[in-house]
């Protein structure tokens, strides 16, 4: 064991393992590529719907619901199927990644939207305020915590599964992962499970302390902490 992770920690630090088209470097900014990109097709389906059914408090049913199927389905199976149907492309990874994501999104904020106070929205309504205004000035500021705890949970589960880009030979840090299990390198596959997991980490973190620092005054005054 001792030695397996002294051959990790060498690998991981080895000059010639991050350069190139195969390093680590090149690995990880198609990691991030696909994740963000996937988190943010995600965020444009999956943020109008908790806004809407938020504000009107119609569809909510069908929608979480639809979202809760999303978060079931087998990420694998998913890339299969449009595998299939669409070919070899990047297309099956961002359907599979696009349907983890849109779960976390949709719920978190239709939960901030109804967790608005409706003595609020009446009271914005009162001074004459129309529907779109007390969506856009008074909904969406109050409920934007937790939109953005969603968009941050959507992130780490996207990255953390962006891994399956390898499945269909193409790249990512899962790569080493898949690339190792075939050429039963041990190293190989502990090193791209360490590096998913470090940016997931560090991802999450630097998120939630955004968050924090974003909320900072609004956390004192209500006197519950952000998560």
């Amino acid at each position: 064991m001792y030695e397996l992770f002294k051959n990790l920690g060498s690998w991981l630090v080895s000059g010639e393992q991050w350069t190139g088209a195969d390093g680590i470097g090149h690995r990880l900014a198609e990691h991030l590529q696909y994740s963000l990109l996937a988190t943010l097709i995600a965020a444009v389906i999956a943020l109008p719907l908790g806004l809407l059914i938020g504000h009107t408090g119609r569809g909510a049913f069908v929608a979480i619901n639809l979202a809760s199927f999303g978060r079931a389905l087998p990420t694998v199976g998913l890339v299969v199927l449009v595998f299939l149907a669409s070919g070899l492309s990047m297309t099956p990874v961002y359907v599979a990644l696009v349907a983890l994501a849109v779960p976390s999104i949709v719920t978190n904020t239709y939960a901030g939207m109804t967790a608005v106070d409706p003595e609020v929205k009446d009271a914005a309504r009162g001074q004459g305020m129309r529907g779109h205004q007390v969506l856009f000035r008074i909904e969406v500021p109050l409920a934007l915590p937790l939109i953005m705890t969603g968009l941050r949970l959507a992130l780490i589960q996207v990255v953390a599964t962006a891994t399956i880009a390898a499945y269909v030979s193409f790249g990512g840090l899962g790569r080493y992962v898949f690339d190792g299990l075939a050429q039963r390198d041990l190293v190989q596959v502990l090193g791209g499970a360490v590096l998913v997991a470090a940016v997931a980490v560090v991802l999450d973190l630097a998120l939630s302390g955004l968050q924090r620092v974003l909320f900072r005054h609004r956390t004192a005054a209500q006197g519950d902490p952000v998560r």
